[in-house]
C-alpha cells in the first residue's frame, strides 16, 4: 500500500458516509479541494471507478460499495485500538461530544466541564444545544443529556442531577383579570402560553400528578413558543400563565413578585438529567473524566 493511500481510503469512507464533498471536508477539518483530490488519486491508482457524482449528490458505485464494507470494520477497528493506547498517556486528551438540551446544558453540564477542560488542557468538548431527541450513534456524539424519562432502554442512562419540579406560573396582573386556577382542568378556561416539543415537534401538554392520580391537560392561548425563557418572558408582560422547570432565574422572579405560582400541589417532583451513551466499553480516558466529573458532583 502506498504512504497516502490509508488516508485516501479514510476519506473516502467520510465522503460515502456524508453523501458530500463539502460536509466530508467540514468533518475532517480540511478543503473540498483536498477531499477531492484523495478520491480522485484513489479513483486512479486502482483504475476503478469507486463514487458516482451529480450535482446534487454522491453515492458509492457497486465497486465502491463493496470496498466500503471492508473499510468500515477495518477502521472502525483501527480506531478503537488508537482509543485504547490513549490509556497510556499521563493525562485524558481528545474530544468529547455531547448533545444536551439548554437547561441541562446551562445547571449541569458547563459547570463541570468548565472544571474538566481547566484540568485537563488536551480535552476537548463540544456541546449541541438541541431540544430534539438525537440519534447519538448516527450521529456521532459519545453521549447524550435528557430527562431520565426520555432515555432509551438500549442506552446507558447515569444520573447527573436532582429531581425536578414544573412550576405553573403567571403575572400577577393576569390573575387580577382572570383569576388562580384551583385544579389543573380549571386551566382550560385560561389564557395559557404553550411550548412546542422539539423532541416531538407538538404542542406540551400541561403533565400534573398528586397523591397517585396523574393527568395531562392540553391548553390554549395567544401564544406558542419552542423556548422556555421566551415563555417565561411572556408571563411577566401578563399574556397567560405558562409551565416550565423549576430554576435559578424563576426563583428570583417569585421572589420579586414579577410572578406568582399556582397548582404547586400538583407539580410533584420527577426523574432529573441523565447522561446516556451506547456502549460501557472503550470508553476514552477524556470522556472518563467527564463521566466521572459529572458524578462526583451529582453525589455532592
Amino acid at each position: 500500500m502506498a504512504r497516502d493511500e490509508l488516508g485516501d481510503l479514510a476519506i473516502l469512507l467520510a465522503v460515502a458516509e456524508e453523501r458530500n464533498f463539502t460536509r466530508a471536508a467540514a468533518r475532517l477539518g480540511t478543503s473540498q479541494s483536498a477531499v477531492s483530490q484523495a478520491v480522485r488519486r484513489l479513483e486512479e491508482n486502482l483504475g476503478i471507478k469507486l463514487l458516482a457524482r451529480t450535482t446534487r449528490s454522491v453515492a458509492p458505485t457497486e465497486a465502491g460499495e463493496q470496498l466500503l464494507e471492508t473499510l468500515r470494520p477495518a477502521l472502525g477497528d483501527i480506531r478503537e485500538r488508537l482509543a485504547r493506547l490513549s490509556h497510556f498517556r499521563s493525562a485524558p486528551a481528545g474530544l468529547v461530544r455531547i448533545t444536551t438540551s439548554r437547561h441541562a446544558a446551562e445547571t449541569i453540564l458547563w459547570p463541570a466541564i468548565d472544571a474538566v477542560v481547566a484540568r485537563y488542557p488536551e480535552i476537548e468538548v463540544e456541546l449541541s444545544i438541541d431540544g430534539a431527541l438525537t440519534n447519538i450513534v448516527a450521529d456521532r456524539f459519545d453521549a447524550g443529556v435528557r430527562l431520565g424519562e426520555s432515555v432509551e432502554k438500549d442506552m446507558i442512562g447515569v444520573r447527573i442531577g436532582p429531581d425536578l419540579r414544573l412550576a405553573v406560573v403567571g403575572a400577577p396582573s393576569y390573575l387580577e383579570r382572570h383569576g388562580t386556577p384551583i385544579v389543573p382542568r380549571d386551566l382550560l378556561q385560561h389564557r395559557c402560553i404553550n411550548l412546542r416539543m422539539a423532541t416531538r415537534g407538538t404542542l406540551y401538554a400541561w403533565e400534573f400528578e398528586k397523591n397517585g392520580q396523574s393527568l395531562s391537560v392540553r391548553v390554549e392561548g395567544p401564544l406558542v413558543l419552542n423556548d422556555s425563557a421566551m415563555a417565561v418572558k411572556a408571563a411577566i408582560a401578563g399574556h397567560g400563565l405558562t409551565c416550565v422547570l423549576e430554576d435559578a432565574p424563576l426563583h428570583e422572579h417569585l421572589a420579586s413578585g414579577r410572578l406568582v405560582r399556582v397548582l404547586d400541589d400538583w407539580c410533584e417532583p420527577f426523574a432529573g438529567h441523565h447522561l446516556y451513551y451506547p456502549d460501557r466499553h472503550n470508553l476514552s480516558p477524556a470522556f472518563r473524566a467527564v463521566l466521572a466529573e459529572l458524578r462526583l458532583r451529582a453525589q455532592g
